[in-house]
């Protein structure tokens, strides 16, 4: 059972969340915040596997509240998807960078968010297709002049350095694997070994690490 910490300042929206993972079967609802802070005192209570978080609240924001809850240690296994009604929010960069899985816009349909909640509690990553490369070129704008090499990037092959600087520009292990023209079970393979020497959550946080070390510009 994948279980879900609804954050939003909006009674309906959270009312609407809810309604719509305790439908849906391998999914329960285990709590509900309004603010940041409610949020970080409520994961750490429930100690939910995926936290559906508003970046916009009153008070403390989701921002503060992912950093919180990302650096918390008794929530290592807990997974946070940004949602955000606009596509052009100037944060979505912000959380990502602080260790969220990913976003999704507000007006993702329930079908697509079911998925991103079920890829997410399984380890992976993911960005609303209309929004992935304006986070990309974010990236690119906001990379230091002078890049800072993650400290294990040496250990990674030339083929998984090249399979990183794909991740970082937002494909998927298909289409990376058209790109290179090797299976999707290979890429998915690099990938995996590439977070497991960088130390990294999941492919949002390689495209962090990419982005720092210069392996994208």
């Amino acid at each position: 059972m994948i279980s879900v910490l609804v954050v939003d300042d909006q009674d309906l929206v959270r009312l609407g969340l809810r309604t719509l993972i305790e439908n849906e079967d391998g999914l329960a609802c285990v709590g509900e915040a309004s603010d940041g802070l409610a949020a970080i005192a409520a994961a750490r209570r429930t100690l939910p596997d995926v936290v559906l978080m508003d970046i916009r609240m009153p008070g403390v924001d989701g921002l503060v509240a992912t950093k919180r809850i990302m650096a918390d240690p008794a929530l290592a296994d807990t997974r946070v998807i940004v949602l955000t009604t606009f596509e052009h929010d100037e944060y979505i960069f912000d959380a990502l960078r602080l260790g969220a899985s990913g976003f999704l816009l507000k007006d993702t349909r329930p079908a697509e968010l079911v998925r991103a909640i079920r890829s997410v509690a399984r380890g992976g990553a993911l960005m609303s297709p209309s929004v992935t490369r304006r986070v990309v070129r974010e990236f690119v704008a906001r990379a230091p002049r002078r890049p800072r090499p993650h400290p294990d990037l040496k250990a990674l092959t030339d083929r998984e350095r090249e399979i990183l600087g794909l991740v970082a520009e937002g494909l998927s292990n298909e289409g990376i694997a058209g790109r290179l023209v090797i299976s999707p079970a290979t890429a998915r393979t690099h990938v995996s070994r590439a977070m497991i020497k960088l130390g990294a959550r999941d492919r949002a946080q390689l495209v962090v690490f990419a982005y720092q070390s210069g392996l994208v510009t």
